[in-house]
Formats: structure tokens, C-alpha cells, sequence
């Protein structure tokens, strides 16, 4: 495991009880202009889904069952638990002008509209048909995802970062810090300065103090 990944593990954002979650991400421009401070918008109702309900992970081909691609088959690029939303590879889209002034009516562009988790479904890679899933465990005590209709394990996809890495095909480097190393404790309180820290490393011996000094 990569440094990255601890400290993205422990980064938190907080916002707040009446905010409103959509495509961007909360610390973003975007999301700061549709949720400005002191501006409250309409409540969305979202059905409540526990984390470990979530079927549909970012990878899978699922299939759309209602809408104008109902029947169409694409990737999950996107997911948004706060919403209960997926994003499919060039499907669902809509058009519109972006970058508009008053002498230039913008740049016309494509993008994906997202769609609710409940109007798409599993396929089942052996009929590459739609089909239920439920969470179960295998012998080895492994939590997986099975078909409801021929019993067959959806295994979890193998998604690739914007950096080319696969994590779960990851193996640390020499030059890779190890989890250990990040989580051991080093740092010893002093109230030593960091000349004196510095000297009393190097063995550098000093009987002269500085004097003290005062911020007003």
C-alpha cells in the first residue's frame, strides 16, 4: 500500500446537515457555486442505502432498464452513494454549450447525464444478461456478489488510476514507504530548539544559550 492511499484514507470532508451533493466534489469550485454560504436549496430525498448494501461499483457493465438507452449496456465510470447515482461510458448523455460570451455562443460539448442506481442492473458474465446480486460469503469467509439467477459470482472489477496504477495488482518498490514505517511513532516532544535538536544529533557540543526573545 502506497503512502497516497493511507493519507486519502484518513482525509475526511466535512460539510454541512442541509447541503446538497451533485456531479462535483464538495471541495471543488463547482460544488462551492451551487451551494453558496447562506443559501439554502430544495431538499432531495434520496433512498436511504446502507455502504454495504452497494451493489454496483465503479468498473461493472450494468445494463439501463428505463430511460431513452433502456436496454443498452455500458461501464460504471462514476458513483455517487450521496445520491444513489452511477455515470455510464458514453451513455445517457446530453448536450449543451459551455465557456459562453456575448460574441461567442461557447464550445458545444457531450457528457454523460447520471442515472438513479435502481434504473440499471448487474450483467451476469455467463449469459451477459441483467440480473439481481446479493451479498453473500464464500467458504473462505470472502464477501462477494452473487447472481440470484444462475448463482454464478460477480467478481469485483479491476479499475485503473488516472496514473496507470491498478491497486490490487500493486507490489511496493525499495523506494516504496511501508505502511509500517508511516504509522510508527517517531516524533519525541522536546523543548529544545531545532538548532539544539540539530546539535545534539550531530554531537556538536554548545554551552553558550541564546537569548530569549519576545513576538509582540
Amino acid at each position: 500500500m502506497r503512502l497516497t492511499a493511507l493519507l486519502s484514507m484518513a482525509a475526511r470532508v466535512v460539510v454541512p446537515k442541509d447541503y446538497r451533493h451533485g456531479t462535483n466534489r464538495p471541495w471543488t469550485v463547482a460544488a462551492k457555486m451551487q451551494n453558496p454560504p447562506g443559501k439554502r436549496r430544495r431538499k432531495v430525498f434520496v433512498e436511504p442505502l446502507a455502504p454495504e448494501d452497494w451493489s454496483v461499483l465503479r468498473g461493472d457493465t450494468v445494463e439501463i432498464l428505463a430511460g431513452k438507452d433502456k436496454g443498452k449496456q455500458g461501464k460504471v465510470i462514476q458513483v455517487f452513494r450521496h445520491r444513489n447515482w452511477v455515470i455510464l461510458e458514453g451513455l445517457n448523455t446530453h448536450h449543451r454549450y459551455i465557456g459562453k460570451t456575448g460574441d461567442y455562443r461557447g464550445t458545444y460539448i457531450v457528457s454523460e447525464a447520471p442515472i438513479l442506481l435502481r434504473d440499471v442492473a448487474l450483467i451476469d458474465p455467463s449469459d451477459r444478461k441483467p440480473t439481481d446480486v446479493e451479498w453473500r460469503f464464500t467458504e473462505e469467509g470472502e464477501r462477494v456478489r452473487v447472481s440470484l439467477r444462475t448463482g454464478r459470482i460477480l467478481a469485483k472489477p479491476v479499475v485503473e488510476r488516472r496514473d496507470g496504477i491498478v491497486p490490487q495488482q500493486w507490489k511496493d518498490g525499495p523506494k516504496d514507504t511501508s505502511p509500517e514505517d508511516t504509522l510508527e511513532k517517531t516524533y519525541v516532544p522536546s523543548l529544545k530548539t531545532l538548532e539544539e535538536e540539530v546539535m545534539e544529533k550531530m554531537g556538536i557540543v554548545e554551552n553558550r544559550r541564546q537569548r530569549r526573545s519576545y513576538w509582540y
